[in-house]
This record gives C-alpha cells, sequence and structure tokens, in this order.
C-alpha cells in the first residue's frame, strides 16, 4: 500500500489527526521499501520510531492498531509505567517483546490453520460421524492370569471381520448421519471426544525477570488427556481446531512467527510521559529513568531469548505515546529521545471533530447503537440537528469535565439512550424510534447544559 492509500484506509475509522496518520503512513511504506534492498543495504536500515504527543481519546493508541490491521502485523500495547528497574518488583521490558512474539505466533499459526481449513472440515465430519454412530463392541478372549502375569498370553481382542451386508448396512448410515449432521438436525446430541489438560501459568519473578514455569513444563512434559461428553455444536470447533494442528508443522509455524515479529512487529508504548523525569530529583525519578535506560537497548536493537527462540529487535517498529502534559519529551533521557525521530502532536477534538465522529467512520457510534437496539425490534435513527446537538454536548462536557477526548461520546450516548435502552424487549412489533434535537437536548441540557455550574462548586 502506498502511503496515501494507507492514509485513506486510516481514515475511515479515525477523524482528522493527518499529521500523525502521514508519520505511521511513511514508516510503514518505508519497511517495503526496505524489503526491496539489496541484504547488505538493508541490515543498515532501522525504523524511524516515532512519538505522539496529545490528550487520551484523539486516536494515538487507534491509529497505531488500524495500521497493524492493515498489514497485518503483529501489533502489541504496552504501558511504560508497568515495567520497573531491574532488581524492583515488577515487570521487565523485556516481557514487551515476549509479547510480541505470542502475538505472532498467534496470527502465524491462524494463517496456517486457515490455509487447511477445508480439509480440517471434511476431517471434522467424519470424526463426528464416527462419534455418533453406536461403537461395535469388541471381545476379548479368555486368558489364564498366571500365563497372562508369565508373558506367555496376551489379551488381544478378537474382531471378526465384518459381513459385506454389515458393511453395507453401516456405510448407509454414515450417509445418513452426514446428511443429518449437515442439515443441523444433531447438534444437541452428546459425544465424547478427547481433550487436553491445560497448564495452569505459574509466573515467577526474579530480578526483574518473568518466567512462566508452567509454560515450559507443559512443554517438556507429554500432555495429558482426558475423556468429556458434550453437544456436537460444542465439540466441533475443538475437534476442528485438533484437525487443522494435525495439518500445520509447529517448528515452521514458530520459524515464520519468529521472522514476522522481527521483521513486521510493531509496540505500542503508551504512556511513555510517565516514566519521564527530571534528573534533578530524586525518589520515583530515580526509578523512572532506570526504566528508561532498560528500555533503551530494546528500542536500539538487541536480542531478547523467548521459549520460541532469540528475537532480534533492530527491525521492530515502536511507537511512543503520552498526553505530556506535567512532563516533556527534553525529560526523556537524551538516548532514549534520540531513537524517537519522528514526533506528533495530535489535536484536541472539536465539535465539528465530534460530529464527523459520528456520522462519517465505518463503526461510528451512532450505527452500534442502531444495530444493538435492532434485535429488540428497534430500529434507531438519529437526524441531523439531533448529531449536531449531540457533537454539542459531548464537546461542552470535555471543556466542563476532565478531557476524554471521543471517548466522551459513550457517556453522552448512554445517558442519551438510557430510557430507550431500558425498555427495548423484543416484545414489541418493530417500530421506528427517530432521536431528534429536542429529544437531545430534552435529555441532555440538564447535566451539561450551559447553565451547569457544578465545576465551579469546590
Amino acid at each position: 500500500m502506498t502511503p496515501r492509500e494507507i492514509v485513506n484506509a486510516l481514515d475511515r475509522y479515525i477523524i482528522g489527526q493527518d499529521e500523525a496518520k502521514r508519520a505511521v503512513a511513511i514508516a510503514l511504506r518505508n519497511r517495503y521499501r526496505r524489503s526491496c534492498l539489496p541484504e547488505e543495504l538493508r541490515e543498515e536500515i532501522t525504523p524511524k520510531n516515532i512519538i505522539m504527543l496529545g490528550p487520551t481519546g484523539v486516536g494515538k493508541t487507534e491509529i497505531a492498531r488500524r495500521l497493524a490491521k492493515l498489514v497485518d502485523a503483529p501489533f502489541v500495547k504496552v504501558e511504560a509505567s508497568k515495567y520497573t528497574e531491574v532488581g524492583y518488583v515488577g515487570r521487565d521490558v523485556e516481557s514487551m517483546v515476549r509479547d510480541l512474539v505470542e502475538e505472532s505466533i498467534r496470527l502465524t499459526k491462524q494463517k496456517r490453520m486457515d490455509s487447511v481449513k477445508d480439509a480440517a472440515a471434511a476431517a471434522t465430519e467424519q470424526r463426528l460421524v464416527e462419534l455418533l454412530l453406536p461403537q461395535q463392541k469388541k471381545q476379548t478372549k479368555t486368558v489364564n492370569p498366571l500365563q497372562f502375569l508369565l508373558g506367555s498370553g496376551q489379551a488381544e481382542p478378537e474382531e471378526p471381520k465384518p459381513t459385506e451386508e454389515e458393511q453395507q448396512a453401516r456405510k448407509s448410515l454414515k450417509e445418513q448421519t452426514l446428511e443429518r449432521l449437515r442439515a443441523g438436525l444433531l447438534e444437541k446430541e452428546t459425544v465424547e471426544i478427547q481433550v487436553e489438560e491445560s497448564v495452569n501459568a505459574m509466573m515467577f519473578g526474579v530480578s526483574g525477570m518473568e518466567l512462566d514455569m508452567g509454560g515450559m513444563l507443559g512443554d517438556l512434559l507429554p500432555k495429558k488427556k482426558r475423556s468429556k461428553k458434550m453437544p456436537v455444536e460444542q465439540a466441533r470447533s475443538i475437534i476442528m481446531q485438533q484437525e487443522s494442528e494435525k495439518r500445520i508443522d509447529p517448528d515452521d509455524v514458530n520459524r515464520e512467527a519468529l521472522w514476522n515479529a522481527e521483521q513486521n512487529g510493531i509496540i505500542f508504548l503508551d504512556e511513555i510521559d510517565k516514566i519521564a523525569g527530571s534528573a534533578n530529583h530524586m525518589g520515583a525519578d530515580v526509578s523512572r529513568e532506570g526504566v528508561q535506560r532498560d528500555i533503551l537497548p530494546i528500542v536500539e536493537g538487541t536480542t531478547v531469548a523467548t521459549k520460541y527462540g532469540p528475537v532480534k529487535t533492530d527491525f521492530i517498529l515502536f511507537i511512543g505515546a503520552g498526553a505530556f502534559h506535567v512532563a516533556k519529551v527534553t525529560d526523556l533521557i537524551p538516548e532514549l529521545q534520540g531513537r524517537f525521530p519522528i514526533r506528533v502532536t495530535l489535536k484536541d477534538l472539536t465539535e465539528d471533530d465530534f460530529y464527523a465522529i459520528l456520522t462519517q467512520p465505518e463503526n461510528a457510534v451512532t450505527k452500534q447503537y442502531a444495530a444493538l437496539l435492532r434485535p429488540d425490534n428497534v430500529n434507531l435513527s438519529f437526524t441531523e440537528d439531533a448529531l449536531r446537538e449531540i457533537a454539542k454536548f459531548a464537546f461542552r462536557a470535555n471543556e466542563q469535565n476532565e478531557n476524554i477526548g471521543a471517548r466522551r461520546l459513550h457517556t453522552v450516548m448512554e445517558n442519551l439512550l438510557n430510557d430507550i435502552s431500558f425498555n427495548a424487549n423484543g416484545q414489541h412489533p418493530l417500530i421506528d424510534v427517530v432521536v431528534d434535537g429536542a429529544y437531545v437536548d430534552a435529555h441532555l441540557s440538564a447535566e451539561w447544559g450551559e447553565d451547569n455550574i457544578s465545576k465551579y462548586i469546590l
């Protein structure tokens, strides 16, 4: 995708913030450009990491998340404030890379499973048919216990060969069962299948490092299985998973996932302003600077050991984000500042921005609420003046209270549609509910009207 195409794709979900969209679009396109270069030169070109500055709710996280979805790249969002300096209790910074690898494994495995979906679905049907058919009883020979202990006798089952009529009858029964299964007539029937017992995660922290002992032991020890009875509709997904895993090579999945994490991974470092502190201060600022120095080699490029193999972080794209109300970007240590050469500032949302958010995105909040009420036989719609009024009250609420950006729309919409959502029960015929400007004003002006003086009360 070209940078312009990337920006156009982001415009479908995110309003405004053109500078930030252009920056991430160029960063993503540069990955493709780098892949076209000779290997010697390719190894010398590293991603240009980005810092996004702006208040909450203006689209910082959404831009990075949508960017990763566009190219199906491994993406993790982590909060910088969760990490602590080595030697303190808390998460170590290398865990963000391990989280990225886990996400890459999930994506790669899902791609491989999708590629064998048809074969796995056919095998799943056959297994379900066999489970639904009456099982043939096996007869065993009577063996002298003394001979069995001495090893001179074996209790082997006798399986008489079925006659041709029996074979034809069973084949006919299988075909009938398969037809009924495909028609959805056997979804509630109970079958018994073998399922693997999951190993509980046991996390241990040692000198700032996290060790998943449950996962490590689970990979070494043989997996236990147990029989479990469940309906066909529930067993189908489990058998489908088992059949799909039989058809993919886990070593190939791990190899491809590690490469994908190294070359295409995106780590979103949220709240990076929370670890910025002046060097002249003591106390908590000392630990903050320690976290920065621990993050520095990850961003610069190092090798992190994971349970799937070593991962180089040289070509992972890091996107830092923070409000930077109190601290400034210059409060970060100079070495870390240098690893984030691109800085973009996201703007506060205006009243027109709120109106655009209500009308333009494919996942607009008005469309979401209309879809939620449709199962209860309510056809919800909004007039033009209603949308303008909602945008006005959302903007005013952010001015009168804490500015939480576009998230304010959820608060406004919940208050506006509270009565409609409560009374809709699906037991009535389909009704059309049209929300107009007068309805919006009547339900929201009491809390966020111009005469609201709550912000002046101590």
